[in-house]
């Protein structure tokens, strides 16, 4: 069984203070992001839940994803989300060489640069897994980007967990400022398509502003 942190541990924010764990505001501002599509009906869904919800997201893509479905992409850009690279075939940082990590990096941005209509000067990434080596770290940034990683884990990748539990990790663990993470995959959709509404309605009841990284 895979150890996580739901609610991200404050000395771990401190230890790694160079990637990005949560935006602190005074406006009850938080962050919803979305990990691993672009992906056919799970992502159009999603979008239209942010829709129906007058929210904005950030949406985290897999290079061959954006490859393999680039008009679901574009409308992600068109409906006014931001996008982030999250590596071209979801590699794990810890496990692959710097050399090949950053590469595929690089391979996931220039899909992202060929495919999209509407262009962007934002660099934000986000780990698969989330690990990534110091070493890894340091390159990214210096190539440009901010790594976003994440204050609320809704664990809906975890088939071994209930949907009600998943909404209990988001509405119970969000505070002003937090970044939550989501996945728009097949493999988190049957968490997802319970907890993603629920959640929303809970969050905009509590008056939170659902806002896109930017």
């Amino acid at each position: 069984m895979n150890f996580y942190w739901i609610k991200t541990n404050p000395l771990i924010k401190r230890l790694f203070a160079n990637q990005i764990w949560d935006l602190p505001n005074s406006e009850k501002k938080i962050y919803l992001t979305f990990d691993d599509g672009p992906t056919p009906e799970v992502t159009e869904w999603v979008l239209s839940v942010l829709k129906s919800y007058q929210a904005k997201a950030t949406f985290f893509c897999i290079g061959d994803n954006i490859r393999k479905y680039p008009e679901i992409f574009n409308k992600v850009l068109a409906q006014g989300h931001s996008i982030g690279n999250h590596t071209f075939n979801h590699l794990q940082g810890w496990k692959t060489s710097n050399k090949e990590y950053l590469e595929n990096v690089l391979l996931c941005h220039e899909e992202i640069l060929k495919q999209t209509t509407i262009q962007s000067n934002k660099k934000f990434f986000r780990p698969p897994y989330g690990k990534l080596k110091l070493s890894q770290s340091a390159k990214l940034r210096k190539l440009g980007y901010k790594i976003i990683m994440w204050d609320v884990l809704s664990a809906d990748f975890d088939n071994g967990i209930t949907a009600e539990k998943c909404l209990e990790n988001v509405v119970s663990n969000t505070a002003q400022g937090s970044i939550i993470v989501f996945h728009d995959s097949k493999k988190a959709f049957q968490n997802l398509e319970y907890t993603l509404p629920k959640a929303l309605a809970a969050l905009k009841e509590k008056g939170f502003v659902f806002e896109a990284l930017v």
